[in-house]
């Protein structure tokens, strides 16, 4: 891969990163999806489930990875 081409993903995922008050960083699947350039949420799901799966394999808490949340969405957003 190109130098520039790993520079500006890297900027990119740290611009989506967020942070817990512990200072952990995490990133939403949503965000994850369209920086992997992931068109429909159906098939980054699948590969979603797929790295959990992976995850176990390795002896690791799914939980402590992968943790169940939702995001907000303000208001007259239309929706």
């Amino acid at each position: 891969m190109k130098q520039e081409i790993i520079q500006r993903l890297h900027k990119n995922f740290d611009e989506y990163a967020q942070k817990t008050e512990d200072g952990l960083e995490f990133w939403f699947a949503r965000d994850l999806q369209v920086l992997l350039g992931y068109d429909k949420w159906e098939n980054f799901k699948k590969v979603i489930e797929k790295a959990k799966i992976a995850c176990q394999n390795s002896g690791q808490n799914i939980e402590d990875h992968f943790p169940d949340i939702g995001k907000m969405i303000e208001v007259g957003k239309g929706g």
